[in-house]
């Protein structure tokens, strides 16, 4: 799972619908009913119930669509599929350092989220984010999984741009996808989720090892040929660190009401983009970009 930097110099009572269910095979969808779950005992996971369906995750087939969809487009509209140049990546929406800040195009830190560099790297990509936010989407519900993205890739590209080589461009969605991987770290480890305590430290584990794999990928990129696309680990960096903060905040309380659940991450996301926005100012304001009227 990369995201690339390219250098151009180189129940049986009524109950609210609870905040949050429980993820994977043979469990309830986040909108059905709830059902009373004993505290006394863990409840038995049917994992022989068949595939996820389209229902239980509709943004991450979504959001895995939009990408593709974006990445047919370059290519009929006659990009190569293995090695776009820079000049194309920026017309269809990648970041770079002088476009974003001097150009005033602030609107690429989203949509480079969508614009990926090769077919190999939409597909890392996209293998990740599926099966993320399979797992992540009952948690989070559709709303949630789309803020995520959105929020975490951008603040990818936020720290990219204040760090990172001002020549190079830089576009994929593993920012959004380690966004998620940090949200799901927290998510993963609270003791309100209904899945038993052994399969919940697995699946964490197995977030974190994800995490750290890429990270090692990331900085080994380092040491390839100035003529390889670098990945772009302060894009990781950026997005792991806004996920594992949003998690602290979209941690459940098992039975409390969904609608207060979907209250708190209208708070919660709003907060962080009222961040993203102060940091994104503070960016520019270093650069010596400024805005009139502010």
């Amino acid at each position: 799972m990369t995201r690339w930097r390219q250098n151009d110099a180189a129940g049986t009572r009524e109950h609210p619908v609870p905040e949050i269910l429980p993820p994977g095979v043979g469990m309830p969808a986040p909108d059905e009913a709830w059902r009373e779950i004993p505290r006394d005992r863990p409840p038995v996971v049917d994992r022989a119930s068949g595939p996820r369906s389209w229902a239980a995750a509709p943004a991450t087939y979504v959001l895995v669509g939009v990408n593709v969809a974006v990445f047919l487009f370059m290519v009929l509209d006659g990009v190569s599929p293995r090695g776009p140049t820079s000049a194309q990546l920026l017309q269809w929406g990648a970041t770079q350092h002088d476009f974003v800040l001097f150009g005033g195009q602030w609107w690429r830190l989203i949509t480079s989220t969508f614009v990926h560099i090769g077919i190999i790297h939409l597909a890392t990509n996209m293998w990740c984010l599926w099966n993320l936010g399979l797992l992540g989407e009952p948690l989070l519900g559709a709303f949630g999984m789309t803020a995520v993205y959105l929020l975490t890739g951008t603040a990818g590209n936020l720290l990219s741009l204040a760090i990172s080589d001002p020549r190079s461009v830089s576009a994929g969605a593993s920012g959004a996808v380690f966004g998620l991987a940090g949200v799901l770290i927290v998510l993963l480890k609270s003791r309100y989720l209904p899945v038993p305590p052994e399969e919940l430290k697995s699946l964490r584990r197995s977030v974190i090892y994800f995490a750290v794999l890429n990270f090692a990928i990331g900085a080994g990129s380092l040491f390839l040929p100035a003529s390889i696309p670098k990945i772009d680990n302060f894009a990781h960096l950026g997005g792991f660190l806004i996920g594992l903060a949003l998690g602290v905040f979209l941690v459940p309380k098992i039975g409390a009401a969904r609608n207060r659940y979907r209250r708190r991450q209208t708070i919660v996301f709003s907060g962080m983009l009222l961040l993203l926005l102060t940091l994104a100012y503070g960016i520019a304001s270093y650069n010596g970009v400024s805005f009139p009227g502010l």
